[in-house]
């Protein structure tokens, strides 16, 4: 039996190429690292085949990195045990080291995607509120995040792990080059812009663009990636819109969203599932109930819904709109320590509409 049984470990332990491909798309293209670099690799420690490779390439290029590995279950424990002066005490070291970097790699690998489920969402929205400077501050910098795929993520996805890591690394591998050129006539038509309109199942919204510049999501920042991106103007918006999926938060899951919006801001809401959490969350503060982005999916090779809003958002055929704070470079003004990204699916039933033009219908764009 031990003779047998050999030979199958030493196969599943040898290193999927596809680790090796992702590694070199992380560096290469979407960091760009170059000798000189100071670089931060933060990862769980479940994700060291991907950090392996990402940290000897960028030795390999002459970068210097710093690979900070956390561990399964320390977010909990600090909610659950942190006294107010914790929670508003600044990490200076951790500010200290965006500051002194030049480039961030942020591997996420999780056990347990419902940690956070029974956590107070008001801590969590004073705790990013206290360390928002040093998100500021990475943003200056070049940066991306990556999920590697966990049984976890397999699990919330409904796959097995062989079939999520062939969903990730489908997603993930790809000619980004190309895909950030395809991206380029709908970033122009919205950049170009005045006003969107939304129509789908239980769905009519509407809302200004004007003099606000459209971002492409080119795999950068987020990889995989494919989506185009723009601010909404902050009280511009009218209208409602019913959610096709789970809107999932720090492990809580709210389904069936429905939201009303006037003037820009929510003023009714409601869901199947998770009301009163989605209520709590609109309450945080000022901003949240306002939209702080409008996008559109453009990865061709993301076709299902996994319950992870870096794959999820990037559907081909779909929208989300963002509540909270927006992102400053297209103009985006609103601020808030909620950014909550919710899925329109509009490949059954919708039209995406740009100043009475129809740019796409059922999914399928014309332009």
């Amino acid at each position: 039996m031990q003779m047998l049984l050999n030979p199958l470990l030493s196969k599943r332990q040898m290193p999927d190429p596809r680790i090796k491909e992702t590694a070199k798309i992380l560096v290469e293209y979407s960091n760009e690292i170059k000798k000189g670099d100071k670089v931060i690799i933060e990862a769980s420690s479940e994700a060291a085949p991907l950090v392996r490779e990402i940290y000897r390439l960028c030795i390999q290029k002459g970068a210097y990195p710093r690979v900070n590995i956390g561990i399964s279950g320390l977010t909990k424990i600090y909610y659950d045990n942190a006294s107010k002066e914790q929670l508003e005490h600044f990490p200076e070291l951790t500010m200290h080291e965006a500051k002194s970097s030049d480039a961030f790699f942020s591997i996420g690998a999780p056990l347990n995607t419902r940690e956070l489920t029974n956590v107070d969402p008001k801590k969590i929205a004073q705790r990013s509120k206290i360390t928002n400077p040093i998100s500021e501050e990475i943003l200056k910098k070049r940066w991306v995040i990556f999920y590697y795929p966990t049984n976890a993520l397999a699990q919330e996805a409904e796959m097995s792990l062989e079939e999520f890591e062939d969903f990730v690394y489908s997603a993930t591998i790809q000619d980004w080059e190309k895909i950030s050129k395809q991206e380029d006539k709908l970033k122009k038509i919205l950049d170009n812009g005045k006003e969107v309109r939304i129509i789908g199942k239980n769905t009519d919204i509407k809302f200004s663009i004007e003099k606000r510049e459209a971002s492409k999501g080119d795999g950068k920042n987020n990889m995989p990636c494919g989506e185009v991106f723009i601010a909404p103007v902050e009280k511009s918006t009218q209208g409602h819109i019913e959610f096709s999926f789970p809107a999932i938060r720090a492990g809580r899951e709210v389904d069936g969203v429905k939201l009303k919006f006037k003037d820009g801001k929510v003023v009714e809401a409601s869901a199947v599932k998770g009301e009163k959490y989605l209520k709590e969350c609109l309450d945080i503060d000022a901003g949240a109930k306002y939209l702080g982005e409008f996008g559109i999916g453009f990865n061709h090779n993301i076709q299902k819904f996994v319950k992870n809003i870096l794959f999820d958002e990037k559907i081909s055929g779909s929208i989300h709109l963002a509540l909270g704070r927006a992102y400053k470079e297209g103009g985006g003004t609103n601020e808030s320590a909620l950014h909550w990204d919710m899925i329109k699916d509009l490949r059954q039933e919708g039209k995406i509409i740009v100043d009475g033009k129809v740019i796409q219908e059922n999914g399928k764009f014309l332009i």
